[in-house]
């Protein structure tokens, strides 16, 4: 099993984006917030993009919210600069609606309620808009280290799929399609509608009919010709992905199911030649006795709580013989975490591993973060593994 060197991958300029992918319930938000953190620290200037909704990143960035803006965040250290943000969908929509259409069509898109449904809540939107603020954010160049933080949960690669679904869906044979339903009739082009692009959520779900199709019609032919990029710039974004200077995190905890989901991104990466640069494994559980065996911190406390020591209150030694027991219940947790990180790296022995020693509470200030960070970072700088692991 290798060891991944963070610090040497955040401090090589080179290395230009970072993505964090992983199940959910892993820590995979505070590690992007974490690792975002340390290279602003360390010198550069970070954005982090996070793609999940959840409020966990501006509280612990200091933050009262997040939104589609980059925002400083105040109380960094070193020379670097650190600005956060979440992906709002429908305005990410807005404003590629605004850049590529003149004033008057750009209006009329925004007034359709086929595009109002569609910015909100199409089946695949997120992933397609995730692509353009990523494409968006590295062609400003304000930053020289941009670390995504996905969606906690297996789709948190389907913006992976984007450029290929955003073409079936934008291809010239579907816009003549929805353009002339009138020769295929109604039914038909509904029920292409509802194979061929998934179904729709929200408002759109409840207005299905001759009105919806209408909506549609007129949304494709005011966006005809300013959709011609929408496809170019997610293939653009796409190839960015796999290029030089991006590099993929998994992130997961020392769990068979985390590992099992783990495994299912690594795969995934891997078909999609994707740049993998290393796993994370969070939470792992240390101790501050590792010499000490499970069998006899057990044997020690029944020794306690049979005889007895000399010179030793009752209190004492019952306190004395449960800290044996949560000592012993530690370390095997600890050989159990560890039989299945071995797993793990006997199937993906080329996959260099860094392990996150547990923090005593929740993460919720850039102290946290930074704690974290030390734990990510180089040997030198990591606070003492008891474990031995």
């Amino acid at each position: 099993m290798t060891g991944l060197d963070i610090d040497t991958l955040i401090d090589d300029p080179a290395t230009r984006i970072v993505v964090c992918c992983g199940s959910g319930g892993v820590g995979k938000t505070t590690t992007a917030a974490a690792i975002g953190l340390r290279a602003a620290e360390r010198g550069r200037r970070v954005v982090v993009l996070t793609i999940d909704p959840a409020r966990r990143l501006a509280q612990s960035m200091g933050l009262s919210e997040l939104d589609n803006t980059p925002r400083v965040v105040g109380g960094t250290r070193g020379e670097g600069e650190l600005q956060a943000m979440m992906l709002d969908m429908k305005r990410t929509f807005d404003e590629v609606v605004l850049a590529h259409a003149e004033p008057d069509r750009a209006k009329a898109i925004m007034e359709n309620p086929f595009y109002q449904s569609l910015s909100a809540g199409f089946a695949g939107t997120q992933e397609y808009m995730a692509m353009e603020k990523l494409g968006q954010l590295r062609a400003e160049d304000r930053w020289d280290l941009i670390v995504v933080d996905t969606p906690p949960s297996r789709s948190a690669l389907d913006f992976l799929d984007a450029p290929s679904r955003l073409g079936s869906f934008l291809d010239g044979r579907v816009i003549r399609l929805l353009t002339a339903p009138a020769k295929v009739g109604g039914r038909s082009a509904m029920k292409f509608l509802n194979v061929g692009m998934g179904l729709l959520t929200g408002t759109l779900g409840k207005i299905f009919g001759a009105q919806l199709l209408s909506d549609i019609q007129t949304f494709v032919s005011a966006t005809d010709s300013m959709f011609g990029g929408f496809r170019e710039r997610a293939d653009r974004t796409y190839q960015l992905l796999k290029a030089e200077g991006t590099a993929f995190l998994v992130v997961a905890a020392p769990e068979r199911d985390a590992l099992r989901e783990a495994a299912y991104f690594v795969d995934r990466l891997a078909a999609d030649d994707m740049p993998l640069a290393g796993l994370v494994l969070n939470r792992v559980h240390t101790t501050g006795a590792p010499q000490l065996t499970a069998e006899r911190a057990l044997a020690a406390a029944e020794a306690l709580e049979e005889n007895g020591t000399p010179h030793a209150t009752v209190e004492a030694e019952t306190l004395a013989a449960g800290l044996l027991r949560l000592h012993a219940e530690r370390v095997q947790i600890m050989t159990r975490e560890r039989r299945t990180r071995n797993r793990f790296a006997s199937v993906y022995p080329d996959v260099p591993i860094v392990e996150v020693a547990a923090l005593p509470g929740d993460v919720h200030d850039l102290d946290g973060l930074r704690a974290v960070g030390d734990r990510l970072g180089s040997p030198t700088d990591r606070p003492d593994d008891p474990s031995g692991t």
